[in-house]
């Protein structure tokens, strides 16, 4: 995208960057830019190095370079550091990175001596590498901005995910449900977006030492012949929520309806949740979701308008805050 400039300045070029492990959205957010794709050569050697160079002159260009970090995410962690790097070195004039979801974003804290927080590493090898700027979608934890030296456009996909449960269950008496004490303040939200809903909580226990688990204890709130809105912002092995939903049932939901932006989906999670009773579960598609891991009920969002729409903010000088309405 070339942009024409006033007389004296030099003109603006956007390019976009992909990475291999999500190519799928990368293509349909270059579809809403109007741009194509940047050819490159990236292949793995024989001892699992990673080679990327590009097959275009990015000197002086304005450089998005998305890549999801799903499985193996070490590997797509890798190969987009090396990207931010051979665009450093080719004279990028600047270089945001959109990782949709942030890996290692779950490691934000110290929960004991001796552990590392490397939610904070990952952001540090991004700047060293050549990051100037960094775009992501539904931290695990706010504070995780911070990490980075330099601009963090955190995107909200509770708007995309509010829309579609209002718009496709218009009669429901809907409770929206935290998974856990600690976003409650996410559900208030969400219940405002739905006009007024009310919100409740489960309040569950969780063991440091065994990752992935946690104990349901009871719901607090009225959820009894309401249409249950479980909302989060990932679901990995699907333990946590699907004990939440058979919690909802218990306590005498009508049904229940999962909506989460990051569908990691690790080990058993597609049984769990096709199985667990929920009605639909809701994606977004920061994450690939290949066909072996879908199911009937499961419905998967496109983020690739708001990425888009960020992305012209950013290259235009905008405003990314104003795509939330101030609240990002």
């Amino acid at each position: 995208m070339i942009v024409s400039p006033k007389s004296g300045t030099p003109k603006k070029n956007l390019m976009l960057f992909a990475g291999r492990s999500h190519l799928e959205l990368a293509e349909e957010v270059a579809k809403h830019l109007n741009v194509t794709i940047t050819p490159q050569s990236a292949y793995d050697f024989a001892n699992g190095e990673i080679f990327v160079r590009f097959e275009e002159s990015v000197r002086g260009c304005d450089a998005f370079v998305i890549q999801s970090h799903c499985d193996p995410i070490n590997k797509w962690i890798m190969e987009q550091l090396i990207m931010v790097d051979a665009l450093k070195r080719a004279s990028a004039k600047r270089i945001t990175v959109i990782m949709p979801f942030y890996g290692y974003a779950r490691q934000d804290k110290k929960h004991r001596g001796r552990e590392p927080i490397t939610a904070r590493l990952i952001a540090d090898m991004f700047k060293t590498a050549g990051a100037d700027r960094i775009m992501t979608v539904d931290l695990h934890t706010a504070q995780i901005q911070g990490y980075f030296d330099g601009p963090v456009d955190h995107l909200l996909a509770q708007t995309l995910l509010a829309d579609y449960v209002r718009e496709a269950y218009p009669e429901e008496n809907i409770t929206v449900v935290s998974p856990d004490s600690g976003r409650v303040r996410l559900a208030e939200k969400w219940a405002d977006q739905l006009g007024g809903c009310p919100v409740a909580f489960i309040h569950k226990t969780r063991d440091p030492h065994k990752p992935n688990e946690a104990v349901a204890k009871r719901v607090v709130g009225d959820v009894r012949n309401r249409l249950a809105v479980v909302i989060d912002d990932m679901v990995d092995t699907g333990g946590t929520i699907s004990k939440a939903v058979e919690q909802l049932l218990n306590e005498g939901a009508k049904d229940v309806v999962i909506a989460a932006t990051h569908g990691v989906l690790s080990g058993p999670a597609r049984d769990r949740l096709a199985n667990c009773g929920a009605r639909e579960v809701v994606f977004t598609n920061t994450l690939p979701i290949p066909e072996e891991k879908r199911f009937p009920t499961l419905t998967v969002l496109s983020i690739a308008p708001l990425l888009a729409r960020a992305i012209e903010q950013v290259f235009e000088d905008g405003s990314v805050t104003n795509l939330f309405n101030g609240n990002a």
